[in-house]
């Protein structure tokens, strides 16, 4: 039941085919992805996995929050499954490989296994969680959240896409509702393959990042209501200009996350202003504050920060203002125990690599609460992300497939 022996590695061209495969399935504009969580794409890429699964040998378990997950037996019925998985689901311009390539590595993984006929004393499960993302529904990485007794799923269920959608009658929709508890399931160890996210593996040159921590994050939507006006007849003393208001606010979150540097991030990526109309004086903003540090005194001390200054720019210009948070966890220290299977990995393949926080939220930050987690990371092109223009290599995608691979096996414990 040693490690497995570093000559194991998994087909990284058959990897490489089923990634342009699925990216086949909701395309973007631009040579990326748009298959948004619990779109009709969401539900084809779904099918195509299950289908995938269910030809390696797997039996295909689903929960109530549309969580995926792909069985191969092991040995030992009592033993508590190893797990591997991200997500499917991709932001409205997205990339071919967030998230996609730790739920195909996991396949790849298992497709390896069965190859090779390599028999494990734990069973090893592929999780697909649903709504990683968060941009149709917010927060980020809600149904793992769930399934961590982070939210309740009739919390989750309530939540409303733009259009005013809930996210439990759009999941039932597209016929992904499954039966089985959230949550019920427990395991041995989880480990999660994601593309970096950022521009440290490939510009120090590294084959691997060995997760250590996930940065925390904070998400504060933030309501600025003033007076919708003509733009050319109003007087400029005369103007409740909520539009205006954003704009201090958003150059004060600017400095609020410097004063914090340099592991301290934030911004406002969602912005919707109304009437959103080219003569019209905006009467109304809705955004939201992405505060993100792998310190949890930081993280509060931003917030509150965001609150004060918020409060006195609206206060000084007569609008009103309201804060709530819509999304966020604490900053997460991973399993030493599965840090330590991951760096053996690395090591026993040769491949070079480095610790690093991720700075992007993942499921396994959530699983972390409940079960010994990991995460495994290989560079992406100059760091871009969230873009269509995101791009791996194929040998970055083999080499963090091989590591997951053995890091796995170790945990899963091979049966001579």
């Amino acid at each position: 039941m040693g490690a497995p022996g570093e000559n194991l590695k998994v087909n990284g061209d058959r990897l490489w085919d089923s990634l342009m495969e699925m990216a086949k399935i909701g395309p973007g504009v631009a040579g990326g992805n748009n298959r948004q969580t619990l779109t009709d794409e969401d539900a084809e890429g779904r099918a195509l996995f299950q289908t995938w699964c269910e030809e390696v040998g797997c039996t295909m378990g689903l929960d109530t929050m549309g969580n995926m997950f792909a069985t191969y037996p092991g040995t030992d019925p009592d033993a508590l499954p190893v797990y591997m998985g991200s997500h499917l689901d991709t932001q409205p311009t997205g990339g071919k490989y967030d998230g996609v390539l730790g739920v195909l590595g996991g396949l790849e993984v298992l497709r390896s296994i069965k190859d090779l006929g390599i028999k494990t004393k734990h069973p090893i499960v592929v999780t697909n969680w649903t709504n990683e993302e968060g941009t149709r529904y917010a927060p980020a990485m809600l149904s793992s959240g769930v399934f961590a007794g982070v939210h309740s799923q009739d919390w989750a269920y309530d939540r409303e896409d733009a259009e005013g959608k809930k996210f439990g009658d759009e999941l039932a929709r597209i016929g992904w509702r499954g039966d089985e508890d959230v949550g019920a399931r427990k395991m041995h160890a989880m480990f999660e393959l994601h593309i970096e996210q950022g521009p440290i593996l490939e510009a120090e040159g590294k084959d691997i990042g060995v997760v250590t921590h996930g940065q925390g994050l904070s998400w504060t939507q933030v309501t600025i209501e003033g007076k919708d006006a003509h733009t050319g007849s109003t007087p400029m003393p005369m103007r409740k200009n909520a539009g205006l208001g954003m704009a201090r606010i958003l150059d004060k979150v600017d400095e609020i996350a410097y004063s914090h540097a340099p592991h301290a991030v934030g911004a406002a990526g969602h912005i919707d202003v109304y009437p959103n109309s080219r003569n019209v004086i905006p009467g109304k903003v809705v955004f939201t504050v992405d505060f993100r540090s792998p310190e949890l005194s930081v993280i509060e001390d931003m917030e509150a920060r965001l609150k004060v200054e918020g409060q006195k720019i609206a206060d000084d210009m007569g609008l009103t203002i309201s804060f709530e948070k819509v999304g966020g966890f604490d900053p997460v220290k991973f399993d030493e125990g599965c840090v330590t299977a991951v760096r053996n990995a690395a090591e026993r393949l040769g491949y070079s690599h480095t610790n690093i926080i991720s700075g992007a939220g993942h499921d396994a930050c959530w699983i972390n609460q409940v079960a010994p987690t990991a995460m495994i990371m290989c560079p992406c092109v100059d760091g871009l992300s969230h873009n269509e223009a995101e791009e791996i290599s194929k040998e970055w995608a083999a080499a963090g497939t091989d590591v997951l691979l053995h890091a796995v096996l170790e945990t899963a414990e091979i049966v001579e």
